[in-house]
């Protein structure tokens, strides 16, 4: 028998209790074909000697937002990496804006007051920049400051008298706009940035599958395309159509539709009104490159932004518990004509008050019509009680937590909800224990998307800041490893063709500086990634020794 490829020399963990290590493995059409023994007599037109190296099934994020990570990519960088003070974010987007012919936007991410001690205003925006028209979006994604101009051109000609919408807050000090706008305020401005168009967001698609097989990420879960708050407009799945035929989209990617994308589809059948996308479409029509995975939908905002909605106020803003993004009423509807019409659910939660109206809507949805292994979803658990995850543990809800937030933005926690409450936020070890399939994810780029360093934190569990938050939710590495591979593929109902390394699964691969599960665990995020394959090719290859495609 002839193959495609064979690896050999290496120290595969395979994640599959059956046969958990192996040393090689042979690829024929982008699936594993044998390992070890399983190849003998096989040839194979490429063979590559790993040298010792390991390799580990290629990680998966199960919230990673995709497309606007390639998006940012060629906008202006105000991370407090590139901005570290606010003097120095005007001081780069007034440096980005002369650089640009008059009246282009200057649309720039990543800020954190947290880290900058303020937030920007329009007033000094406006004139840094030169009367141009300035969107700069906060690091959590869900809020925004806009420059007079950018007001103007979304046609509010003035800024102090615009009223926010439902779920959402226009920041004024003494009656005057600040030019803050938070959660579904943002579209106040950002809906004349939509759509982006096609060619730009394909280019976003491409740049960010580079970067992502870089980082030995195989595959992602979009959380969020085709709404009018999240997405780029509502041609996205085309664009991630042209990718996948232009050869640009080189990860595989199950992508959320938002909530705002469906729409009623009258009746369907017997007593069901249909809700979703015309023709029925559902959560799992695709290939393996592209594929629709749940419905996303918002309940609350961000902890860092002090906008998650809390049962009892953030411990730095007396007076402030957050808000939810639309009434319960409104919001267990959706989730439940959701549940009615086949999807699977993902809803963002991350404050303990939106977590309980979240449970309360699942559980409604459930004994309107009990649906075995559903699946739904609840993306961040920024916060939860004991009582909250045995809830989440009973109903078979599947919690999405970032690693990443606990360095990135730990020091935020801390701060936004004090020493004692900060034990309960983003909790891992609890779900695990009593059996979860935890998956694996980032949220970038709110904060950077590197899958080992979000190992590390899951492991280790402490902010930049060098402050332990909840060790005893620490995971261990190979409990992590699990949740980047097996847990996420199982998250999206793709357990049965990846995240292992056995016959018959998908060739998704990556090849590493050291072991994972070897290392000391602060040494986890030294590990570095030398090779990416997937679907049997490799499209990535640090070391210039492999072949790649």
């Amino acid at each position: 028998m002839r193959i495609d490829t064979v690896l050999t020399n290496a120290r595969i963990t395979t994640l599959d209790p059956a046969r958990p290590t192996a040393s090689a493995i042979g690829v024929l059409d982008g699936r594993v074909v044998g390992l070890d023994e399983e190849l003998d007599g096989v040839t194979a037109d490429v063979r590559h000697d790993l040298g010792g190296a390991p390799v580990v099934p290629g990680f998966n994020d199960a919230h990673l937002h995709f497309s606007v990570l390639g998006r940012e990519m060629v906008q202006l960088d105000l991370s407090a990496e590139a901005a570290p003070t606010l003097d120095d974010l005007y001081r780069r987007v007034g440096e980005w804006a002369a650089a640009r012919p008059e009246g282009a936007w200057v649309v720039g991410n990543g800020y954190d007051q947290n880290k900058i001690g303020a937030h920007p205003t329009r007033q000094v925006l406006d004139r840094v920049a030169g009367g141009r028209p300035v969107y700069l979006v906060h690091a959590s994604n869900h809020m925004a400051v806009a420059s007079t101009e950018a007001f103007r051109l979304a046609g509010h000609a003035d800024p102090d008298a615009v009223e926010a919408p439902p779920g959402g807050s226009v920041v004024r000090v003494d009656g005057v706009a600040t030019g803050l706008l938070q959660e579904q305020a943002m579209a106040l401005v950002s809906s004349v940035l939509r759509p982006v168009p096609q060619e730009d967001l394909v280019a976003a698609i491409g740049a960010a599958s580079t970067w992502a097989l870089r980082h030995g990420l195989t595959s992602v879960t979009e959380p969020g395309i085709g709404g009018r708050m999240i997405g780029h407009g509502p041609a996205d799945a085309r664009a991630f159509q042209l990718a996948r035929e232009r050869g640009v989209l080189r990860t595989r990617v199950t992508a959320m539709p938002f909530v705002d994308a469906l729409h009623g589809l009258g009746r369907v059948d017997e007593g069901l009104e249909g809700w979703g996308l015309d023709l029925g479409i559902r959560t799992g029509l695709g290939d393996e490159w592209f594929r629709l995975g749940p419905v996303k939908i918002m309940s609350d905002g961000s902890l860092v932004g002090r906008t998650a909605a809390m049962t009892c106020d953030y411990a730095d803003t007396p007076g402030n518990a957050g808000f939810l993004q639309e009434d319960a009423a409104d919001l267990r509807e959706r989730i439940v004509d959701s549940h009615l019409n086949g999807w699977q659910v993902a809803t963002h939660a991350i404050g303990d008050r939106a977590l309980d109206v979240v449970l309360d809507a699942y559980e409604a949805a459930q004994r309107r019509a009990p649906r075995a292994d559903a699946r739904h979803r609840i993306e961040h658990v920024g916060v939860a009680s004991d009582e909250q995850v045995a809830r989440i543990v009973a109903a078979g809800l599947l919690p999405v937590p970032q690693g990443r937030f606990l360095s990135a933005l730990g020091d935020g926690i801390l701060t936004a909800l004090g020493p004692e409450r900060a034990g309960l936020a983003y909790r891992m070890r609890s779900f695990v224990d009593a059996g979860v399939e935890l998956p694996g994810s980032t949220d970038a780029p709110v904060v950077p998307g590197e899958p080992i360093r979000s190992i590390h934190d899951m492991v280790n569990r402490r902010s930049a800041g060098g402050a332990s938050l909840g060790p005893h939710e620490a995971l261990t590495a190979a409990q992590a490893l699990r949740a980047y591979t097996v847990g996420s593929a199982h998250a999206v109902f793709e357990e049965t063709r990846k995240g292992t390394l056995r016959r018959g699964m998908a060739a998704d691969l990556v090849v590493l500086s050291d072991d994972l599960l070897a290392v000391a665990p602060e040494r986890i995020r030294d590990v570095q990634v030398r090779a990416t394959m997937v679907g049997g090719v490799f499209g990535h290859d640090a070391e210039g020794l492999l072949t790649v495609g």
